[in-house]
């Protein structure tokens, strides 16, 4: 009997060993980590698992162990209860606080539209005023990521003060996402035959005005290039007075400004500029992913109310509608 008693007082004991160092891990594995960041933003994308949640919370030090982080959720039958977004994670915050944050999904966020055709100091501008980040550390960041073209025009949803680094990086996927819903081979592509492709798209962004003349615009561009012929966009030029000479924007060209001696300058140097004049939105990305089979090799505008181009295929053909467009004003 005395044997009994004390097989069941060590079961006991025990137990009650394993529950209090189940309690005491369970505090411990709670806590914030030790490297946790001061004060940072964290993201739920749309699809995202409770399992893929508590990996990219470990990930980013935000909690101690993913595995108890989905242990937690089972038992609270949480996991299709994770909201997307990004949200502000305070410094010490516990796992079971931040699984409350992602549930609630209470975090502010600010609606901020980027419009297409706009370079990343106008982009950054625009956040500024929003509050969203520091203009100088987003211009910065742009060129640190190599972003500029790739800011894709949208509209999002933002907290204030969000790091500008992870903006550049949310606004560069979105790009990449974009182009490849329309373009499959996307990723079979090399990186200088993408940034060729952003920087036509930047050059047709700020020549058409007819969204379903955009294609052939594209069309003529890679026609021009293909024939050793220069591009001859006055959009290059106007690039450069706005953003390398920092001047306004001017009302109209002169002869003089053609002349002017930069790698932007279309006029002067073959092939593609060194970089995106803008950052394009959907229509000149589609149409420089996917232009049009053409013949045409020049276009000038025809109506500017109406914004539309006529295109011809050889000089002749340009030289008549000069004389009946341009001169006939």
């Amino acid at each position: 009997m005395k044997t009994i008693i004390k097989i069941i007082a060590s079961l006991v004991l025990i137990a009650a060993i394993c529950v209090c160092a189940s309690i005491t891990g369970a505090v411990i594995l709670n806590s914030p980590p030790e490297d946790m960041p001061k004060q940072t933003f964290f993201k739920v994308d749309k699809g995202d698992t409770a399992r893929e949640i508590g990996q990219n919370l470990e990930e980013d030090k935000l909690i101690k162990s993913s595995k108890f982080f989905l242990v937690y959720v089972k038992l609270k039958k949480t996991s299709a209860q994770m909201k997307t977004g990004l949200y502000k994670i305070d410094y010490g915050q516990s796992m079971v606080g931040i699984h409350d944050i992602l549930i609630q999904g209470s975090e502010e966020l600010f609606n901020v539209t980027i419009p297409p055709g706009h370079t990343s100091r106008e982009i950054a501008k625009i956040l500024e005023e929003k509050e969203i980040v520091n203009a100088e550390d987003f211009v910065e960041a742009v060129k640190l990521q190599h972003a500029e073209g790739f800011l894709f025009p949208d509209t999002y949803n933002f907290p204030k003060g969000y790091p500008a680094e992870k903006v550049v990086k949310y606004m560069t996927e979105n790009f990449h996402n974009y182009v490849k819903s329309i373009y499959s081979d996307y990723d079979k592509l090399e990186q200088e035959t993408i940034k060729e492709k952003v920087v036509l798209a930047s050059i047709v962004e700020r020549e058409y005005r007819v969204a379903e003349e955009a294609p052939i615009i594209a069309s003529t561009f890679y026609n021009r290039i293909e024939h050793n012929m220069y591009l001859g966009s006055c959009a290059t030029v106007v690039y450069i007075i706005t953003e390398v000479q920092g001047k306004a924007h001017p009302e109209r060209l002169f002869y003089r400004d053609l002349e002017v001696e930069s790698p932007y300058n279309t006029y002067k140097h073959k092939g593609l500029p060194p970089g995106p004049i803008c950052n394009p939105g959907r229509i000149a990305i589609n149409a420089s992913f996917n232009p049009a089979e053409t013949d045409y090799l020049y276009f000038l505008l025809e109506d500017p109310d109406t914004g539309q181009h006529k295109f011809s295929k050889n000089w002749a053909e340009h030289n008549k509608s000069y004389n009946l467009y341009i001169k006939g004003r």
